[in-house]
């Protein structure tokens, strides 16, 4: 059985067209999707209506859900004050989401369940029951054995973080699928994880960065020369003066 998860693809299409293609080179039987479709990016829209087509099962993200969570959206940034000023990016980003994608899509997204289970595989966007706390590429075995060991599968794969990982832990494998747009990790190629018979290996696709940044100018999309630097520097960029 050989099943792909990607995550996070932050409504970059052109990121999302490049794994495609490389989906049809891989052949999985399954294809399942980790959350944040939408949000930081120049085409929710098309990236939602391409994943319906496709019929991929998947999870919501943290960004699907601050369409409509407003109260979730302000515990997250009343809980670290380091985040704050990032805030007024988010609002930017809700509002010119939510009006791109439209109420049915938005409808849609609050269908996706938080957890994904089949094939001794279970697929989350962040943690059990949090799509907005993940821990980092860095933690120990320990931490991560206390949140995804009772999850009981023999492998478990999460995004959120953009920073894509394999690790063997004592009773399950754990994966970070890193994600289709927005690198965090230095790399600005598109990343997903592949489980074929067991094993799991990340792959990165190259796609045209610059095409993407493009769009992201044509569509007018908030904070556009922030987003532009991210995927060019495929690192965290300090938040865009208000």
């Amino acid at each position: 059985m050989r099943i792909a998860v990607l995550s996070d693809i932050h409504a970059n299409l052109t990121a999302l067209e490049a794994v495609i293609a490389d989906l049809r080179l891989m052949n999985p039987d399954c294809v399942v999707h980790g959350g944040d479709l939408v949000g930081s990016g120049a085409r929710p829209a098309a990236v939602i209506d391409r994943v319906r087509e496709l019929q991929w099962p998947g999870v919501q993200g943290n960004t699907d859900e601050m369409l409509w969570d407003a109260r979730r959206v302000a515990d997250y940034f009343e809980s670290a004050p380091l985040r704050q000023p990032y805030r007024e990016v988010v609002r930017r980003t809700i509002v010119a989401t939510v009006d791109a994608i439209g109420p049915e899509r938005l409808d849609w997204l609050r269908t996706l369940p938080a957890q994904w289970s089949a094939h001794d595989l279970t697929v989350i966007h962040a943690s059990p029951g949090d799509a907005w706390h993940a821990p980092s590429a860095a933690a120990s075995d320990e931490e991560l054995t206390r949140i995804y060991g009772p999850l009981r599968t023999r492998r478990v794969v999460y995004g959120h973080i953009h920073q894509p990982y394999v690790r063997a832990m004592p009773s399950f494998t754990l994966a970070n699928s890193g994600s289709v747009s927005l690198s965090y990790d230095g790399d600005p190629r598109a990343s997903y994880a592949l489980i074929d018979d067991g094993r799991v290996v990340i792959r990165r696709v190259e796609y045209d960065v610059e095409r993407e940044i493009r769009a992201l100018n044509d569509a007018r999309c908030p904070d556009a020369p922030w987003l532009a630097e991210t995927l060019r520097a495929a690192r965290p960029q300090p938040a865009p003066a208000i």
